[in-house]
């Protein structure tokens, strides 16, 4: 079946009627509209939590119901818990308002993290087997369901739960399913975190941006408000003029894994009197064979590229990072599970996750985050290119039975790169559609 039919109506309705033993995937809503105020002007959500989680309900532009209707979202806030039959209360709220939530729906547990007794730990853990598995069994109606955890009391950790939950409610995490992010206090609040064009005034630097994902989050960040250097190779000269006119950016053509690269960004930098506050490490490559027939020129390239340039980049670029700036780089699912013949890439990957686990403390007195994204299966030229079968088994891994799209990953990398993020930091979130492979 071509791909172009996968979502047809016609196509979804003649199967549908006649039942036939073709099981199609939800159709995922998604926005690329800029952020405003109210994110969720138009949800109706039913939630346990208090005046305080309605209040920040109310601002996003949602209505908080009692009754039994149809709703968009359920928010679930949970204290701990601290013993095991305190699940019975989280297991009473799904079981009456799992079958309310529309098509496309969203579900969250915001859950704060005390756990002082082994008892504790484990019903803490609990919940993300209880999420996880709740992803599983509405991802076929395109609903998603993930978990914020938090430390700290609720009036303290409030402005960071804010941005999250804004998210993940929104359309545009819709291929963000069956994660959990967690919050803490190690990187300062800034002052203001505005909810309507974030990035306003700030600059970013992306690198692989020509094409692909890397285009995507261009796009995305030049929409909420920044000036954004699009940084590719000079073979990739033509598109990327076209994507900085379109975007109104700066163009920069350097192959990052040249040794001059760190030293030719930063020179650009300065020339042009530019300081930056978010920087995405996009670009990464693939030479795929098994190990044992692996020579070391294709090694070599993948380390280079994917991991040991990125690390360059930083140890000259960071020191132009101003107070409360983000960076991000691209993981991978492989990065958590490995992949056949991919040895290299996954070594990378999985060295990305480390990698911002380490870095973040170190720059979090300057109020800068470091996280990762980790994409599943993404519909991009690369992956149109392999047989039917092979592209369709890796979309119907994940609970929504589908690939994701660049404008996921874009969309998941500027919510990293916002204020309204600053209490994530050292972290790896998967824009996955709750891929089966890996953790």
């Amino acid at each position: 079946m071509p791909d172009s039919l996968i979502h047809s109506k016609t196509l979804r309705w003649f199967i549908k009627n006649l039942k036939l033993p073709l099981p199609l995937p939800p159709v995922l809503q998604r926005s690329n509209k800029p952020w405003e105020v109210e994110l969720l002007a138009g949800y109706k959500v039913k939630t346990n939590g208090g005046i305080s989680l309605a209040a920040m309900l109310q601002v996003a532009g949602a209505t908080t119901i009692e009754g039994n209707e149809l709703v968009d979202a359920l928010v679930y806030e949970l204290d701990g818990p601290q013993t095991v039959a305190k699940l019975d209360q989280l297991h009473a709220f799904f079981n009456k308002n799992l079958g309310k939530v529309k098509w496309n729906g969203r579900i969250v547990i915001i859950q704060r993290q005390h756990p002082h007794t082994a008892e504790a730990a484990a019903a803490h853990r609990a919940v993300d087997g209880i999420i996880r598995s709740v992803a599983k069994e509405v991802g076929r109606k395109g609903i998603t369901a993930n978990r914020i955890v938090h430390e700290g009391a609720w009036e303290d950790m409030q402005h960071r739960i804010e941005g999250p939950l804004r998210f993940l409610l929104s359309r545009y995490a819709a291929f963000i399913d069956g994660q959990t992010i967690w919050l803490d206090s190690q990187v300062r609040a800034p002052q203001h975190s505005p909810l309507a064009k974030p990035l306003k005034g700030k600059t970013a630097l992306v690198t692989g941006a020509a094409r692909g994902i890397g285009a995507a989050i261009a796009k995305s960040l030049a929409r909420e408000g920044a000036k954004v250097i699009v940084v590719d190779r000079p073979q990739e000269a033509d598109i990327a003029r076209d994507l900085v006119s379109e975007i109104h950016g700066v163009l920069l053509l350097q192959d990052i894994s040249s040794i001059e690269a760190p030293k030719a960004l930063a020179d650009f930098l300065t020339q042009n009197h530019y300081t930056l506050d978010i920087l995405v490490h996009n670009a990464g490559i693939t030479r795929d064979k098994t190990l044992a027939k692996m020579d070391t020129k294709y090694w070599e390239q993948v380390l280079n590229v994917n991991l040991q340039a990125i690390i360059s980049l930083n140890e000259t670029l960071l020191h132009k990072l101003n107070e409360g700036g983000r960076v991000i780089a691209m993981s991978s699912i492989s990065g958590f599970a490995g992949n056949f013949g991919q040895a290299n890439y996954a070594a990378t990957k999985a060295g990305l996750i480390g990698y911002v686990a380490a870095l973040a403390p170190e720059l979090s007195s300057r109020g800068i985050t470091v996280n990762a994204l980790a994409p599943g299966f993404i519909e991009t030229a690369m992956t149109a290119k392999m047989p039917f079968m092979t592209r369709e088994g890796g979309r119907r891994l994940s609970n929504l039975q589908q690939g994701g799209l660049p404008e996921d990953i874009a969309e998941a990398t500027l919510f990293l790169a916002s204020p309204g993020a600053v209490g994530i930091t050292g972290q790896t979130l998967r824009v996955c559609g709750g891929n089966m492979i890996g953790a």
